[in-house]
């Protein structure tokens, strides 16, 4: 099976026109009877059939070289005038047929009955010269029946994050669809982006989203029956030759080793799908853990049933280290926070059990969870200790010496990506250096650290005044009323803890957190000491070993992923026209453990953004420039940003 991550080298030698399409997925599932493409529930059926619709004078904005090359694409067919038009949906491709997915899911919690492609469109499944299946969607070329009341339409801001995050975590090495290219337009939509009435016109912008299928939990909960929360049920219930046909098309297409060894055992082969389902799903949640990276919106119908990532939205890297980290400025009540995404994962491969029911019974799958925590916590820890250098033993204290690291970071308010970068400049103990480089590490540690006017305003609330002072005076009144707010409480609980802390830290000076910020360095890296000098033993050639970590660490802590800043700094400048800014980023990402930034001319006709160039997104305004270093800790505005 091809995986959206793997690094192929096939000669990319097809035109446009010429790509080898074998769309199986439209010939072995059902098909929406229905041509008419109008809101509906649509019982019966995994795609409609629908048309993209056409955006006037699409442009491209950026595009991955590498990911178009799994379908084969030549550079001369990238380079092409039809390209854009093609792939904003204006144009079909020879071979294409266009579809929309049908499926439902659960949001924060909760069962939505039928949610669907509201925004994205099959275009087929391409086989390139490695006989490599890939499936290409659009993402934001216009209606399907699944728009609900929405558009269909993305705009440039969200979709340049969408592109440059697809390829950043796959340069990370970690599984997911890819984003072959970027497509904006003069046609527009109206949005609000503050959510305060201000309506703004935006261009329509389409992605390019490849994947070996974007089949995911959601799909198998059409058949899901009335649940007993929300009111709502599949559009496909009791339909289970339907689920029978879904399971052995996923597993015969995409995990064929199950498959061969037991089809002619159809509820073996079921636990043993669901088995590795659980398991990548386990794998792929450690790579995000391990570099700060949060999801933002882990729902059923937002989880690949190949253990991809995908459905880019509201996603966010750590800048400071907070295991309650919120990326998705919409998450009130802190479900989908980067300490519970493991949990949340979990629960949806629960979910999953459940939606594969009539064809598997629970008994047979629930058991196998454990699978997810065995998976977790040993793939966990395997990558943390190349994080830290520990490639010699596993030893008791390394899961003591791994929260410790996060603890202090979290106290101090230090940089998550650019402390567990700095790891590497330390050789073992016994080298020459050993004592020089432990001060210089210490320093580094706390340079990373945040100012104390960084953390007041950290702590100040987020909440309206008035809004914070009636909810206080419920919960004196009347705290059973307030309970009431269900997942709500939880957010107001947050805004309650950081008043508490404002509090705390009010008289705290810049020189008192910094004599705090060493003595709690001071404590771990006498930890880490200990357990360095366990790793030296027996070691007789030092400085071959001290390159050899290093090499090993910085492939583990990537310098450079894309920071919200440094995607506002590039949406800002291609919303200016100027499309530099989108592919130096892209650059930068592609080598993400590399320590030098790649030296990419600015094409002289573009404009350029000032320093006191303004920023919005979701509701903030800030100062941005190019001048910020795409390694160093964040600007202060960038603490302003919220995404939603």
């Amino acid at each position: 099976m091809a995986t959206a991550s793997s690094n192929m080298g096939t000669h990319a030698s097809k035109s446009l026109e010429t790509l080898k399409f074998d769309n199986l997925a439209l010939r072995r599932l059902p098909v929406d009877s229905i041509k008419e493409n109008y809101t509906r529930q649509v019982p019966g059926a995994c795609f409609s059939k629908i048309k993209p619709t056409p955006v006037d004078n699409p442009q491209t904005v950026v595009f991955s070289k590498s990911a178009l090359e799994l379908l084969g694409l030549s550079e001369s067919g990238i380079e092409s005038e039809d390209f854009p038009h093609y792939f904003c949906g204006n144009k079909l491709l020879p071979g294409s047929e266009t579809a929309a997915h049908c499926y439902c899911g659960h949001q924060f919690g909760y069962f939505s009955g039928q949610l669907g492609d509201g925004a994205a469109i099959y275009l087929g499944e391409v086989i390139n010269e490695a006989n490599e299946r890939w499936e290409i969607q659009l993402k934001g070329a216009g209606k399907t029946p699944y728009s609900r009341n929405a558009d269909g339409r993305k705009v440039l801001r969200s979709s340049i994050r969408e592109f440059l995050c697809s390829e950043a975590i796959h340069h990370l090495g970690i599984p997911t669809a890819r984003a072959g290219s970027c497509v904006t337009s003069d046609s527009t939509v109206i949005r609000d982006i503050f959510y305060n009435g201000n309506q703004i016109k935006e261009k329509c912008t389409i992605v390019l989203r490849i994947a070996p299928t974007f089949l995911r939990f959601g799909s198998f909960e059409i058949f899901k029956p009335v649940d007993a929360d929300t009111g709502r049920a599949g559009p496909s219930v009791g339909q289970t030759d339907i689920l029978h046909t879904m399971l052995d098309y996923t597993i015969e297409t995409f995990y064929p080793e199950i498959w061969s060894e037991h089809k002619n055992d159809q509820q073996t082969m079921y636990v043993e799908f669901y088995k590795e389902v659980v398991r990548r799903t386990a794998r792929l949640v450690v790579e995000w853990q391990c570099v700060g990276w949060c999801h933002g919106v882990l729902n059923t119908d937002n989880m690949s049933i190949l253990g991809l990532t995908i459905d880019y939205g509201p996603f966010g890297f750590m800048d400071r280290y907070d295991p309650d980290f919120i990326c998705n400025s919409s998450d009130d009540g802190g479900r989908y926070t980067y300490k519970k995404q493991p949990e949340m994962c979990r629960w949806n491969c629960s979910k999953l059990a459940e939606s594969i029911q009539e064809a598997v019974p629970t008994d047979l799958t629930k058991p196998h969870l454990k699978l997810f925590d065995e998976v977790f916590e040993e793939h966990y820890m395997n990558k943390m200790r190349k994080k830290f250098g520990l490639l010699h033993s596993s030893q008791p204290e390394d899961k003591d010496l791994v929260e410790s690291f996060l603890n202090t970071m979290h106290e101090t308010g230090a940089d998550f990506t650019n402390c567990f970068r700095t790891l590497s400049k330390l050789p073992l103990p016994g080298s020459d250096t050993f004592d020089s480089k432990l001060d210089e590490l210490k320093k580094s540690f706390l340079d990373q650290c945040c100012s104390v006017d960084e953390l007041k305003k950290s702590c100040e609330s987020r909440m309206d005044p008035r809004q914070l002072q009636m909810f206080i005076m419920l919960a004196q009144t009347n705290p059973d009323l307030l309970a009431q707010l269900g997942p709500g409480i939880k957010g107001l609980m947050q805004e309650l803890n950081r008043l508490e802390k404002a509090k705390d830290i009010k008289d705290l000076t810049q020189d008192k957190k910094r004599e705090k910020d060493s003595e709690h360095w001071d404590t771990w890296l006498s930890k880490y000491t200990d357990r360095l000098q366990v790793e030296a033993k027996g070691i007789s050639d030092l400085h071959e070993e001290n390159v050899k970590r290093s090499e090993v660490m910085n492939k583990n802590n990537p310098k450079f992923v894309l920071r919200n800043y440094i995607a506002q700094n590039a949406i800002e400048a291609a919303e200016k026209g100027d499309y530099s800014e989108v592919e130096r980023v892209l650059k930068i990402l592609e080598t993400p453990f590399s320590e030098d930034i790649p030296d990419i001319e600015r094409k002289e006709s573009k404009s350029i953004l000032t320093s006191e160039t303004q920023v919005e997104e979701q509701g903030a305004s800030c100062s941005a420039s190019y001048g910020s270093a795409y390694d160093s800790r964040p600007p202060e505005w960038a603490a302003d940003l919220r995404v939603s």
